[in-house]
């Protein structure tokens, strides 16, 4: 994402200029914008012409709008983003408050307009135009005839092919069927990585199976890359590494960043210090659950007596639309920021964002611990009774 202009007032009101340049700053335009917001971007409209002689023809134009933004829909898997609203400047092909919807391009710019710009987005701003935090970490989780190959960003979980090859069973005396089955899996498999990964930017190349599935394959990917001189394979041969997972589906990737080998392999990258956080504030839970509180209305209390040392929330709360509920997480943020705690807002595309948000969405690991006050909740609950 690059930013082009900047233009936010005193109080908050104001304006910026972005150019979305990759499919993964469409997720972060969609956690940009809200309903009530103005956006304006290029779209092209179907427009009807009549001709002298009196016939109708019809012919697509590229226009310019500016619309109050009323509904936001993002496609997580194709990386689309579309936005519907009513039209605030009046041109020669649409009328003043007419519907329109405009689908965000790459590579062309937009303005977005807010009555208000809260730490939240403008952090968002920040991170999606900061050029180091791309997708370092690439992984492939496989089984026998199965395979998805993914990307992790800092911001998003990509699912970038799946490989589906059916294996015959071995047949007694003759295995043949079978290894040309599996030779056909790894070579599609080897064809994935080098059309969806690159190796300029990925750091750390995951491949992850049950059994020896991945031992077999990347026995085959160094044996092809030699005899095939595939200097792109060889050259990057160390960003691979083995590692043991309990299938090849995609929920299997939770458990891999979870693996000691691979957090120390990946100590820099945004995902597996999100798996790491909370598996600190699980083993916490467990272990002294007076220091590990849950819910807004808990960890709000704790941030008050200033005893939050980290906060874990998802960026799911602050899509909400009602403006006093999003404040609310706003508030909470900056009050954990401005007493010395660390902030950790999760991504709700990654696994570990997903189960965070079985958390209610917010979680904090506290510095010291507070015990009256699930008791005092439950007091107050057996009083109303």
């Amino acid at each position: 994402m690059k930013l082009l202009h900047k233009d936010i007032e005193k109080d908050s009101a104001g304006q910026v200029t972005l150019m979305p340049d990759e499919a993964e700053d469409m997720w972060h335009t969609y956690n940009l914008l809200q309903v009530g917001d103005s956006l304006r971007a290029s779209t092209i409209r179907k427009v009807q012409t009549e001709s002298a002689t009196g016939s109708v023809g019809s012919s697509r134009v590229r226009v310019t709008l500016t619309l109050c933004v009323e509904t936001i829909d993002f496609d997580s898997h194709a990386c689309q983003l579309r936005v519907k609203g009513t039209n605030l400047e009046e041109n020669q092909y649409v009328k003043m408050g007419a519907y329109h919807t405009i689908e965000l391009e790459l590579n062309r710019k937009f303005t977005l307009a807010k009555k208000s710009w809260d730490s939240i987005v403008l952090d968002r701003i920040e991170q999606a135009c900061d050029a180091t935090q791309k997708a370092d970490v690439a992984a492939v989780v496989m089984q026998e005839g199965l395979a998805n190959l993914v990307l992790v960003t800092p911001a998003m979980t990509l699912l970038r092919a799946k490989v589906e090859v059916t294996i015959p069973r071995k047949r007694r005396g003759s295995c043949t069927q079978h290894e040309k089955a599996l030779e056909r899996f790894y070579e599609a498999v080897m064809q994935a990585i080098l059309r969806h990964i690159n190796f300029d930017v990925v750091k750390c190349m995951l491949v992850a199976s049950p059994g020896f599935v991945k031992d077999q394959f990347i026995t085959y990917l160094y044996k092809e890359a030699v005899r095939q001189d595939n200097k792109v394979l060889l050259e990057n041969r160390p960003k691979f590494m083995l590692v043991h997972s309990s299938s090849g589906h995609k929920y299997s990737l939770k458990e891999i960043l979870c693996d000691p080998t691979v957090t120390s392999r990946l100590s820099d990258t945004k995902a597996a210090s999100e798996v790491r956080a909370l598996e600190d504030f699980y083993k916490m839970l467990q272990h002294e659950p007076d220091r590990a509180f849950y819910g807004v209305a808990h960890v709000e209390k704790a941030a008050d007596v200033l005893a939050v040392d980290t906060l874990l929330i998802s960026d799911i709360l602050f899509r909400h639309q009602d403006v006093p509920t999003r404040s609310r997480y706003v508030r909470l943020v900056d009050n954990v920021k401005d007493n010395g705690g660390n902030v950790r807002i999760f991504s709700s595309l990654h696994v570990s964002g997903e189960q965070l948000t079985q958390l209610s969405g917010v979680a904090a690991i506290l510095r010291f611990p507070i015990a009256d006050l699930s008791e005092h909740e439950d007091d107050s609950s057996s009083d109303d009774d």
